[in-house]
């Protein structure tokens, strides 16, 4: 039986979306997935729909120091008692190995932790895509009744109060502390957090022996199911929104409906958004257990069956998914900031 692959939106980085499959054209066309002006340019082999990483982007150190200092600062929550890191954990793939993350008074978030490495490569930030930046996403967690709780005039308050803050601010900016730079600062860090030189983007430069003839067999696999049409370019995702449950109703199936699940739906309003999520990143996935914005798949080979089940709608061997977990190992890189 032909099984056509899913269509998706496709959003570049300049703001042009349009729509692709995962065949020739498109996937030429997805080389160039999300690479903005100020990057650095990148080697890679002609047509292939993933790039590798940079191994830096251009970051301001003294401010992306200050951002390393407050994200891991308890008294950005309103009660002292979680950070950024509390549910961005670098040992843990920069999420927490939660299915839902806890905030700062003990209640669970509405959706799992995405990783924070790699972020800066997003499109937009959240599984709902509700905002267009780093600094956007700061705000949106600084301020969230349930994850942080603060109010911003406490937060700048208490950056202006901290001597080795109010140093530091006054020397990377020309204003000092204010709410903008907080969040500047945060974000500024976070653009530092890329994890360069996965064994597939050594790959992808040239080395041809980075990746074995298993996982050589997963990659290609993996473009042959259709995986690839909603996971390419730099961050091999991150750059489209797609309905979680193209092939079949994920959501009926799991049961326990939460507002959570209506995705994009909840910015829009649009009923064609209910059930849209950003595509999230496969970079390190291996890392990020569990899966999926409700954190229900706690295993990558399960993730892996729900792709194949709600998204393409395809049966695959248990050797070819076994081949394409294998490269999906590969994708895994350096982790810690870059700068």
């Amino acid at each position: 039986m032909h099984h056509e692959q899913p269509t998706c939106a496709y959003e570049r980085a300049d703001g042009v979306a349009t729509a692709i499959r995962g065949t020739g054209a498109a996937l030429a066309l997805a080389v160039a997935v999300v690479l903005g002006a100020s990057w650095p340019a990148l080697a890679a082999p002609p047509n292939e729909p993933i790039v590798p990483l940079p191994a830096t982007l251009n970051v301001n150190p003294a401010r992306a120091e200050i951002g390393r200092q407050l994200f891991s600062d308890v008294r950005l929550s309103a009660n002292g008692k979680v950070s950024c890191a509390t549910c961005h954990d670098m040992a843990k793939g920069g999420a927490d190995g939660r299915s839902h993350s806890i905030g700062f008074r003990g209640e669970a978030t509405g959706v799992n932790s995405p990783t924070v490495l790699n972020a800066a490569f997003n499109f937009v930030q959240f599984w709902n895509g509700r905002a267009a930046s780093l600094e956007a996403q700061v705000d949106g967690v600084i301020q969230n009744p349930v994850e942080m709780g603060s109010k911003w005039e406490d937060v700048v308050a208490m950056a202006a109060r901290d001597p080795n803050y109010k140093k530091t601010f006054a020397a990377a900016y020309p204003d000092g502390v204010t709410k903008a730079n907080i969040q500047n600062a945060i974000a500024s860090f976070e653009r530092t957090l890329i994890t360069p030189k996965s064994r597939f983007d050594r790959y992808l430069r040239g080395e041809a022996n980075a990746i074995t003839a298993e996982e050589k067999t997963g990659y290609a696999k993996f473009k042959q199911y259709g995986c690839i049409s909603c996971h390419q370019g730099v961050n091999v995702g991150g750059n489209m929104f797609q309905k979680f449950g193209v092939m079949g109703d994920y959501f009926e199936k799991r049961g326990n409906p939460t507002k959570a699940d209506l995705g994009r739906y909840l910015v829009t309003g649009d009923e064609d958004d209910k059930y849209v999520f950003k595509v999230p990143s496969l970079r390190n996935v291996a890392l990020t257990a569990p899966y999926f914005h409700d954190g229900s798949t706690v295993t990558l080979e399960g993730a892996v069956d729900v792709m194949f089940k709600y998204q393409l709608g395809r049966v695959a061997s248990k050797e070819d998914k076994s081949a394409i977990i294998a490269f999906l190992k590969t994708l895994s890189g350096e982790t810690g900031p870059k700068s």
